[in-house]
């Protein structure tokens, strides 16, 4: 954990609102030289201090206790990307971690690999893209196709794995003459 700069925090917030420090004392009922140590750092204030400051800064106690975002650990460089390989399944991240909401990765499959033997589901949604190729998404008992392009959403705890297959998925006009047609179903013509 870094230290975090309370009085750093209150100046900004002070000036923020147009408050010179001689109003923002009189308004918080502390002295303009206690305020000034406060926002050098050469004094700590006491959690009632932080509570009349926030409230006359009209912001919440708390948000003089978190830590700034470091917004440097924010940006993944192409090249510099975290790489993983989880079976056959290549995973490069693209959120710089694990931490929040929201994960992002490139997942590769190989030919002929699956993403797992059976359904899965797992804590957390998925949100993915084709880049490039013909995929075969399983959720729970569908089937589904995905090309190029096309995207999907998997809800929490929604069972569903992926396969590629080695030889390419047929194209449209392949698929309307294929005995598979009537399990495999477009995810762009797919009906509930």
């Amino acid at each position: 954990m870094e230290n975090i700069d309370i009085g750093k925090k209150i100046e900004q917030q002070r000036k923020e609102k147009g408050l010179t420090s001689k109003e923002l004392a009189k308004m918080a009922d502390i002295t303009p030289s206690m305020l000034s140590q406060i926002e050098r750092g050469s004094a700590n204030p006491s959690i009632q201090t932080l509570k009349v400051l926030a409230k006359a800064l009209d912001v919440p106690t708390f948000s003089f206790l978190l830590e700034d975002t470091n917004t440097d650990d924010l940006i993944v460089r192409s090249h510099k990307r975290k790489k993983m390989i989880i079976d056959n399944l290549s995973y490069e991240m693209l959120s710089p971690d694990f931490t929040g909401n929201l994960a992002t990765a490139i997942m590769t499959i190989p030919p002929n690999t699956a993403s797992s033997e059976n359904v899965l589901e797992h804590k957390g949604e998925e949100l993915a893209f084709v880049l490039e190729g013909k995929i075969t998404l399983h959720l729970n008992e569908e089937e589904y196709i995905l090309e190029t392009g096309d995207s999907v959403k998997i809800p929490a705890y929604l069972k569903h794995k992926w396969n590629k297959y080695a030889k390419q998925l047929p194209t449209d006009n392949q698929y309307k003459n294929s005995p598979f047609r009537k399990h495999i179903k477009h995810a762009s013509s797919s009906s509930s």
